[in-house]
């Protein structure tokens, strides 16, 4: 279902609201209308009346006893009356040539009357017992009128259509100041809580961005808490923890094996490494400043991946793969975009069930970090930046690192895309980091 914009909404709805009042305007200017041609009409037909009497009781005189006359030809020739002069009772005396050879049936009195196809003003003469009937085709005045309301229908359709295309543009025009505050809170997420602006807005619109910035105010200040949270609370953990577990590794090389010992000790690295994890989301996600300085993603990934070479597991599985000649640097801070490689890279020998696992490093600026094993289901690929949201069977890990790297990425300007299996592969896992391009700030594309 298409979603008409509130321009067009409004445009609509004041087209349709005066076209209402324009048709019940036009109704009653119809009707007016109708009125004042009647009374123009039966005026001049009485005016008509009176003045004509005279000559016609001369041409009935003149005609003598012959009854009954029709007279000569007509008194005006751009306009033929229809009369008749009746006597009392109701016997034709004269008639106009184009009057019926019948009386008209209406009543002898002085006045107004309507018969189907006509409309009849009688006169009576003051001193003789002798009517004249004045006649005027209804047709005639059917015609005036419609034809004065077929100009009214014109010209409030055309007003009309003129509005039709005119309000459209002119609540484009001025609703586009709702459009820059719509385009500023897009804007604003859990990386950019700023006030928006609100200069130049109307009394409305300022009172909405208003409640707009309290609300982003009492968010700020909310996030703030929880990072402070967990970033302290996972700060006082490191080193209590790593005593701990140091500990219990004296223990067992001093010759302690008992089996829940060793529980507690995979427990407490296990609480180490969340620990880690909070740190690194903590700072993904803080407001704090990203440094710009040169970063060669070359030597980013060749660093991470000796990293990894420390573990035999990683040295057997890991491969790294590197452009043949040195790359130019990108703008950015280079040891968040470590922490978002490192997390992609654990997430890849984690949940690949053994297969082989490349980092990947393509110029101009991206980072490619993509496996050979099982792969995520398509309905599942949507779901896997969310936090504690794991799909792997063994449901290791905690959840956070694509949700870690995720933040990295968008705090650069980049985009971090997931595709399952990998394009060109029948099964595996890839995840691209596209970071903008140098002086740009254009995303890189393969």
């Amino acid at each position: 279902m298409t979603t008409r914009t509130l321009a067009w909404r409004l445009a609509r709805a004041l087209v349709l609201s005066l076209a209402l009042v324009w048709l019940a305007g036009v109704a009653a200017v119809a009707f007016f209308l109708n009125h004042e041609i009647e009374e123009n009409f039966d005026a001049e037909l009485a005016e008509s009346a009176h003045r004509i009497f005279d000559v016609a009781m001369f041409q009935l005189d003149r005609a003598g006893p012959a009854r009954p006359v029709v007279a000569d030809e007509p008194l005006f020739h751009d306009r033929p009356l229809i009369y008749q002069l009746l006597d009392p009772a109701g016997r034709l005396l004269l008639r106009s040539p184009q009057a019926p050879a019948q009386p008209f049936g209406v009543p002898l009195r002085p006045g107004f009357h309507d018969t189907e196809a006509w409309r009849i003003h009688v006169v009576a003469h003051p001193r003789q017992p002798v009517f004249f009937l004045l006649a005027d085709p209804l047709s005639e005045r059917n015609q005036e009128w419609r034809e004065a309301l077929l100009v009214l229908l014109v010209a409030a359709a055309a007003g009309l259509a003129v509005l039709a295309w005119a309000l459209p543009r002119v609540a484009t025009r001025e609703l586009r100041v709702l459009h820059a505050l719509q385009r500023q809170i897009g804007e604003r997420g859990a990386g950019d809580l700023r006030p928006l602006a609100l200069s130049g807005l109307p009394a409305e619109l300022a009172s909405v961005g208003e409640d707009v910035n309290r609300l982003l105010e009492r968010l700020a200040h909310a996030l703030d808490v929880e990072r402070a949270l967990a970033a302290n609370a996972a700060h006082e953990l490191r080193t209590p923890l790593a005593v701990a577990q140091l500990r219990l590794q004296t223990a067992f090389d001093a010759g302690l094996d008992d089996p829940h010992v060793r529980a507690a000790h995979g427990a407490l690295r296990t609480l180490r490494e969340r620990t880690e994890k909070l740190l690194q989301l903590s700072r993904a996600e803080s407001g704090a400043a990203l440094s710009h300085e040169p970063v060669r993603l070359d030597t980013l990934a060749s660093t991470v991946a000796h990293e990894f070479w420390a573990s035999l597991d990683a040295r057997r599985r890991l491969d790294l793969i590197l452009p043949d000649s040195p790359m130019a640097p990108v703008q950015g801070d280079a040891d968040t975009l470590a922490i978002a490689l490192r997390n992609l890279v654990e997430n890849a020998l984690r949940y690949s069930a053994g297969a082989a696992v490349e980092i990947e490093v393509h110029a101009p600026a991206s980072l490619i970090v993509r496996d050979a094993g099982p792969g995520v289901p398509a309905e599942q690929l949507a779901t896997l930046r969310e936090r504690h949201v794991r799909h792997a069977r063994d449901q290791a890990g905690y959840g956070l690192g694509l949700s870690i790297a995720s933040s990295i990425v968008a705090r650069h300007g980049g985009v971090l895309a997931l595709s399952s299996p990998p394009p060109g592969r029948a099964r595996g896992f890839e995840a691209r980091i596209e970071l903008a391009l140098p002086g740009t700030g254009s995303l890189s594309k393969k």
